[in-house]
């Protein structure tokens, strides 16, 4: 792949999951209709460096703080079903995105399409309850051997419950139960961002953008660990 920054994009509203796999394997994802892939972003603290992630759920298992976030919300029900643009979705993601200062969107249609359970591409939704309370989604697209995290939320009320880190942790549960080898949980940066909590995921792969290969994202950090 070429060395000068990439950015590329296109729009197409039906994939199939076989498709889908290939395209995140090449660093590829989604917004409703709109694909992407980019190697450089800039922020209020200069240029990051996107790494696309993936996790080999042969070599996953969880951390202690990991297994600390199941104890602390074993109270919260689970369940998984075809995705949708809700009411409930929409109204807990203007509440959700008051939790951030920069390029906030506007709603819920910028990550999802009109029919997104079923386009580009067969996508699943993680309802989380307390109670008859719903306190967090997250969004999950099926590939034929794995899956991606799309978008995930929680009610701010709550956020000490470490939600995020929840449902991301459920969207690896069930994608092991579907016999699938790997989940992307999206981009972060080489350097220290909000999303740093991707990586620390056991069995966590990077995408090297110059050679088109995954590989060991401790390695990738750290050339001379074994």
């Amino acid at each position: 792949m070429s060395q000068d920054a990439l950015n590329q994009s296109f729009l197409c509203d039906s994939v199939p999951p076989e498709m889908m796999d290939r395209l995140w394997e090449v660093g590829w994802r989604h917004f409703g209709e709109t694909f992407f892939r980019y190697s450089l972003s800039i922020d209020e603290h200069g240029v990051k460096t996107i790494t696309p992630l993936r996790v080999d759920l042969e070599k996953f298992s969880l951390s202690k703080s990991q297994r600390r976030v199941l104890r602390r919300n074993a109270d919260l029900c689970c369940e998984f079903q075809p995705a949708s643009l809700s009411p409930k979705a929409r109204a807990m993601f203007q509440r959700h995105k008051e939790r951030f200062s920069e390029n906030v969107p506007d709603d819920l249609d910028t990550f999802l399409s009109a029919s997104p359970a079923k386009l580009p591409c067969p996508a699943e939704e993680c309802r989380v309850y307390l109670g008859e309370e719903l306190v967090a989604l997250s969004f999950l697209d099926l590939g034929q051997t794995s899956t991606s995290a799309v978008y995930g939320m929680f009610e701010p009320a709550h956020s000490e419950r470490s939600l995020g880190i929840f449902t991301m942790l459920k969207e690896i549960e069930y994608t092991q139960s579907r016999g699938s080898r790997y989940y992307y949980p999206g981009y972060a940066t080489l350097e220290p961002s909000a999303y740093d909590y991707k990586k620390q995921l056991q069995g966590l792969e990077v995408l090297d953008w110059q050679t088109g290969l995954w590989d060991d994202y401790i390695r990738k950090i750290n050339p001379d660990t074994p």
